[in-house]
């Protein structure tokens, strides 16, 4: 074979066409796109968890608020359906994404009772009746899922996502909850399903003063 210049053909048009320092940077992204997520949109797997949450508490829409206490099974344990108090909304919505926050509060409070609210002069937790209060669904969020931002602003909205936990102070004093809902208000501002009179979904994440933000599971 007659060589050109020293070189052989093939090696001319190798050298032509791949450059000494390999495609430039901008090449290389464009072949190949980032996948990572955006940080502002929740990965797959939690999107689907937030989805069933949000399912839950919207199938308790209509149910009349009732807070008396009673003797429920463990676990799995419920109130009798379309009744129910505003913790109830939060329990019911959880479990249907496979949470039962009764069963996980009550083992929480068995392991480490001396660090949850002292309001009810209980000496030992209840399994009826503990994973119903907004202080300890509080305490249990705040310990094993996620704590987030209070704030309600055009800067803050996007941390403000469907299957949230809110938590309120009243302007009575009491302390009230809901689940944030997948719709929002034409303001941009997240509904929440709550129960307060009759279980609702309502424009009203602002109304009162916000004491808690959690995401569960982490």
């Amino acid at each position: 074979m007659k060589k050109m210049g020293g070189m052989l053909p093939g090696l001319i048009i190798v050298l032509a066409t791949s450059g000494c320092n390999g495609p430039r940077p901008e090449a290389r992204a464009a072949a190949n796109p980032p996948t990572t997520p955006r940080r502002d949109r929740p990965a797959a797997p939690a999107r689907a968890v937030a989805d069933k949450i949000v399912a839950g508490a919207k199938k308790q829409i209509g149910d009349i608020y009732d807070p008396a206490y009673v003797r429920i099974p463990y676990p799995g344990g419920d109130v009798p359906r379309g009744t129910g108090a505003c913790t109830d909304v939060v329990v019911r919505a959880l479990r249907a994404a496979g949470y039962d926050l009764q069963r996980l509060i009550h083992q929480d409070m068995r392991r480490n009772f001396s660090t949850y609210p002292k309001k009810w002069g209980l000496r030992r937790p209840d399994a009826n009746i503990d994973h119903r209060r907004v202080p300890n669904q509080m305490r249990f969020f705040a310990r094993h899922g996620v704590s987030l931002t209070r704030e309600v602003s055009p800067g803050t909205l996007s941390q403000w996502r469907p299957g949230d936990v809110v938590c309120w102070k009243l302007d009575s004093g009491l302390d009230h909850t809901g689940i944030l809902s997948d719709r929002r208000s034409a303001s941009g501002i997240p509904l929440v399903i709550h129960n307060l009179s009759a279980c609702a979904e309502e424009d009203c994440l602002t109304r009162w003063k916000i004491t808690g933000h959690f995401r569960y599971p982490r």
